[in-house]
């Protein structure tokens, strides 16, 4: 028997790596005078409903699709988090 399990990953690039949105919206909230604004890394969130058996399947899964696909290994890092159910909404 599966059950659904909701996996939430945060998608950035590595330190190092030159991040040019990040450098565009840094500008941008300068210019509407956030003047505190030091530095913006710009990334992506994915979120991902999948059946598993249990959490330590889903959670596995849901690491193999970042390897595999949704995070390129030498620019970007990943996190990411599963729970029980579906999202709200």
């Amino acid at each position: 028997m599966t059950q659904s399990y909701l996996a939430r990953i945060d998608v950035m690039l590595k330190p190092l790596v030159n991040d040019p949105q990040g450098l565009a919206v840094a500008d941008g909230l300068r210019n509407l005078g956030f003047d505190g604004v030091r530095e913006v890394r710009v990334g992506k969130r994915i979120e991902i409903t999948l059946e598993a058996a249990d959490a330590g399947a889903a959670e596995a899964a849901a690491r193999e699709m970042c390897e595999r696909l949704l995070a390129n290994p030498v620019i970007e890092d990943f996190a990411l988090e599963v729970t029980e159910g579906a999202p709200a909404g």
